[in-house]
């Protein structure tokens, strides 16, 4: 089953070698999602399991580094912060400019984002990974500011199949792998697993993983149902930053760890059923009710005191759209409901003894926040498309959205300490507001023009993104700041691209600008503002093919830049002006591979990974050069249920920063990981 991102491009785009819209209706089931031939109104990617089983990523950062415009950054072992057509964005709400979904469903409710929400995700096992760039369609709502990435888990109506792999690599790294389904043609019940257990080059550092899938379809006369569930469960031994001028360069201190005591526990749980019904070959209607149940513990170890922070959120929704259409238009209808409950407790256990007098006054040991929040969402949305003529067509989109907060707090209020007493050097610094509810609304609206070629098409998209303020950036104050005044920040982006086949290769190009007002940061008193702006403009390239003799190849590059667009002083020495560009915003990513495959050697791919410099703080003082690293990867069946795989990562154990940044006049940097060997042994057979 394709995602629901997927299926309203498939909605809105018929096949390009249509002419004409009075055409098979566009059916959400297995065999129309499946169509090829589709161009969507946007720039998109679609890593299929084909490659998703051949690059083998133990983190999603190796399998986002394939498309444009796109940077994952990896972080402590399954830890990662995210850039699609944007700098990497730090801070409380940062993670709700993406939007995460699976099987088209948003992982976390609109308010309560993790900024590590990929771990959350099984993208190993994944059917597909779709990735789209720039603000989502009308059905996307708050967080598809500057991008979505969905999932698409296997499905249980594939042939039936008993799969199993042993995989074990560099730094202790072993993973197991599982699935087995079984299904007949109206019904089928797959069940994946997945367990990870990795050490790290670094030291007192690693993980372990386990994530589960359920799902069951069945198609019949009166409709058409999919159902799953999801499990995971993270266990991590944190390593924080190094520090010092290059760090990353050292071979001593880039394996050590400042933090040993630093832990990441998480737990998530997804529930989904999607119910599809067709009228008759002119109307459809599905619903997808939905369930979800997230926890999480962890160390603040980059924080004065080591406070531990407890955050957890509970949800349930319901998602409905119906599709209409005649002769020269279609109509997507849909509405969408959720409800959630979110907490948070950041408890320090002992009194801060480092830093200066006023530092160790004004974090005291004790509860710093403690509070509960509910949210309420309601959106509306439609999209329309009508023929200009036979390849041309121009689609509408809008979509409403309100989202309500009641907050409660569960200390006492203001910035005192635990026990009442006021913190010396002008009070504590976290201050907790009292309670109170607030709301937000927002409309987005959608236009695009669609001209369809033989072999492609050409597209102009003007589209608008936004995400509501998270709660933690609403509840987690510091002193001074009795109430976070917050816009929602807006995206606004134009588009022109083309998506072209020119024989057994294929192009996308696109270029955008685009214009971010009410960015959410934290100024110099150490308030929430929400009056920043940043502007963005690039390019972005995607071009592949293969041959008959058995040579593949592909390419995906961007050229983009970030501006701030306002003046302001953020504290730590660091000052935002107009016109330098953002931090952690490399203007230039790339990749390139070039595959061979041979039915005696077998499956050969050389890749070859670029990132570009960019500044580390927003004064434009310090610079990271960047880097190039080369992957090589092998893959052989040895009989009919046996394969074996192998790959090298980082060939010329480059020495690199898998990010970094400035944080009071002083260089820090994630190192990356030297020269590293992966081989698994894996087995597949039919039921």
């Amino acid at each position: 089953m394709n995602s629901i991102p997927i299926q309203i491009a498939l909605l809105l785009s018929p096949p390009i070698a249509d002419s004409s819209l009075a055409t098979t209706p566009a059916r959400l089931d297995r065999v129309i999602v499946r169509v090829e031939a589709a161009a969507p109104v946007a720039s998109s990617t679609q890593i299929e399991g084909e490659e998703v089983e051949q690059v083998a990523a133990t983190h999603l950062n190796e399998l986002t580094q394939r498309t444009p415009g796109v940077w994952v950054g990896r972080g402590s072992g399954q830890e990662q912060l995210t850039a699609i057509r944007s700098p990497v964005l730090t801070g409380t709400g940062a993670c709700g400019a993406f939007l995460w979904t699976e099987n088209g469903v948003p992982i976390r409710p609109a308010g309560f984002c993790n900024i590590n929400n990929g771990f959350e995700l099984d993208t190993h096992n994944a059917q597909a990974v779709d990735i789209l760039r720039g603000p989502g369609s009308a059905l996307h709502g708050s967080n598809a500011l500057h991008g979505v990435i969905d999932v698409r888990t296997p499905s249980a109506l594939d042939a039936s199949a008993l799969k199993t792999s042993l995989e074990g690599g560099s730094d202790d790294y072993y993973r197991l792998r599982g699935s087995w389904s079984r299904s007949d043609l109206a019904r089928g019940t797959y069940l994946g697993a997945e367990h990870v257990d990795s050490g790290s080059f670094r030291a007192q550092e690693g993980y372990q993983q386990s994530k589960v899938h359920l799902a069951y379809e069945s198609v019949r006369e009166t409709g058409a149902w999919h159902s799953w569930l999801s499990l995971n469960e993270l266990q991590q031994e944190t390593a924080g930053f190094i520090s010092g001028v290059s760090a990353y360069r050292d071979p001593q201190i880039r394996r050590s760890n400042a933090n040993p005591e630093a832990f990441r526990d998480a737990r998530a749980l997804r529930a989904a059923s999607r119910y599809q019904y067709d009228a008759d070959t002119q109307r459809s209607w599905q619903i997808i009710p939905y369930l979800r149940r997230d926890q999480q513990q962890f160390l603040q170890h980059f924080a004065p005191g080591q406070p531990l922070e407890d955050n957890a959120s509970s949800s349930a929704g319901v998602l409905s759209l119906f599709n209409l259409r005649d002769e020269r238009a279609r109509w997507a209808f849909g509405a969408e409901l959720e409800w959630a409950q979110g907490s948070l407790r950041e408890f320090q256990a002992l009194a801060l003894s480092t830093g200066s007098p006023q530092q160790q006054a004004i974090r005291p040991a004790g509860v710093h926040y403690d509070y509960h929040a509910d949210a309420a969402m309601q959106a509306l949305f439609v999209d329309y498309a009508w023929a200009i003529s036979a390849d041309t067509e121009l689609q509408l989109g809008l979509r409403g959205e309100r989202l309500q907060y009641r907050y409660d707090n569960r200390a006492a209020d203001g910035n005192l300490r635990e026990d009442g007493s006021a913190c010396g050097f002008g009070g504590c610094l976290f201050l907790r507001p009292a309670d109170r509810r607030d709301h937000f609304q927002q409309l987005a609206p959608k236009l695009a023009l669609l001209h369809r070629l033989d072999h492609g098409a050409y597209w102009l998209r003007l589209a608008r993104g936004f995400r509501f303020p998270q709660a933690g950036e609403l509840y987690r104050l510091q002193r001074g700041q009795e109430v976070a005044d917050l816009d929602t920040e807006v995206f606004d982006m134009a588009e022109l691209g083309s998506r072209r086949d020119f024989g057994p290769i294929s192009l996308e190009a696109s270029v955008y600008s685009a214009r971010k007002r009410h960015f959410i940061f934290r100024d110099a008193n150490g308030f929430n503002e929400s009056d920043g702006r940043t502007r963005h403009r690039g390019v972005e390239l995607a071009l592949g093919g293969v041959n008959q003799a058995g040579w593949s190849f592909g390419l995906n590059a961007s050229y983009a830049i970030q501006r701030y667009d306002f003046d302001r002083g953020i504290g730590a020495g660091e000052s935002i002006r107009a016109g330098n560009e953002i931090d952690t915003a490399p203007r230039l990513l790339a990749g390139t591979r070039l595959g061979y495959a041979d039915r005696r050697l077998g499956t050969f791919e050389l890749e070859l990974v670029h990132q570009g410099g960019y500044f580390m703080d927003a004064g434009n003082l310090a610079r990271y050069p960047g880097h190039s690293l080369a992957h090589l990867r092998w893959r052989r069946a040895l009989s009919e249920h046996w394969s074996l795989a192998a790959r090298v990562m980082n060939i010329a154990d480059r020495r690199y920063a898998e990010r970094g940044d400035l944080s009071f006049g002083n260089e820090r940097y994630f190192p990356g990981a030297g020269r590293s060997l992966f081989v698994s042994l894996a087995f597949q057979a039919p039921q």
